[in-house]
C-alpha cells in the first residue's frame, strides 16, 4: 500500500497494468468533546457530505455525483450515501464510498475531483480525522487498498468548512493520474466548491 503525501501523485496502475476499476472509500471522525474535568467524552455526529464532479478540458462541470444523485448518467460511477455521523474511534471503515469504472468514463472527462462540504457548517479544525484511499477493484475491499491520504485536524484548517481531498486527471498517454490535494477551501457547499475549481485548480 502507498501511502501518500499532500500534493504526491501516483499513477494508477499495478505491475504495469493500468487499473480499470476502483473504488474510493471516504472516512472522517466525529467531534470528541471532554466534560467533567476531563473525565469524560461525549461524541458529537458530523455530517460531511463526498462529491465527486467532472470537468472537461475547457473547465465545464460535467456532472456532479453526489447524496442526491448517486449515480453518474452512464454508470461509471456509484456513490454509496449519505453518512451524517462519522467514526466515534478509528475502526478501519469507511463512510461513504465511490466505486469508478475508469474505462467507462467519458472521453470528455479530462479531470475528476473528490471533496467533503460540512452540512451542518461544522470546522475543519475541529474534526479529528478525514481519510481517502482506493482500492482496487468495484467492490469495497480494505484488503486491497492501492493507496491512502490521511489528514488530521490542523488549526490551519480554522475557519474552513469543505475540503478538496483528491483529483484525478487524464494524461496526454489517456492514463489517470491520482493526486492528493488535502486542501481546506473558503466555500460552503457543493456549488461553491465548483466555482473554486474552475477558478483555481484547472
Amino acid at each position: 500500500m502507498i501511502n501518500l503525501a499532500k500534493n504526491s501523485r501516483i499513477s494508477l496502475e499495478k505491475n504495469g497494468i493500468d487499473l480499470k476499476e476502483i473504488t474510493i472509500g471516504l472516512d472522517w471522525g466525529s467531534i470528541q468533546h471532554k466534560t467533567f474535568l476531563g473525565l469524560f467524552n461525549t461524541s458529537e455526529a458530523v455530517d460531511l457530505d463526498s462529491s465527486v464532479s467532472l470537468f472537461s478540458k475547457d473547465k465545464t462541470e460535467l456532472e456532479t455525483i453526489y447524496y442526491n444523485h448517486l449515480r453518474s448518467r452512464n454508470n461509471a460511477i456509484k456513490h454509496s450515501g449519505d453518512d451524517r455521523t462519522g467514526d466515534k474511534g478509528a475502526d478501519n471503515k469507511d463512510n461513504e464510498v465511490i466505486s469508478i469504472n475508469l474505462e467507462k468514463i467519458d472521453p470528455s472527462v479530462e479531470s475528476i475531483f473528490f471533496y467533503l462540504n460540512s452540512y451542518k457548517q461544522q470546522d475543519f479544525a475541529t474534526i479529528p480525522y478525514s481519510k481517502i484511499r482506493i482500492m482496487e477493484g468495484k467492490h469495497h475491499n480494505p484488503t486491497k487498498v492501492f493507496a491512502s491520504f490521511n489528514l488530521s485536524s490542523e488549526v490551519s484548517y480554522q475557519g474552513h468548512v469543505s475540503m478538496l481531498m483528491a483529483c484525478l486527471k487524464r494524461t496526454q498517454g489517456g492514463r489517470w493520474e491520482f493526486t492528493a490535494l488535502g486542501e481546506p477551501i473558503k466555500a460552503k457547499n457543493i456549488g461553491e466548491t465548483i466555482q473554486l475549481i474552475q477558478s483555481r485548480y484547472l
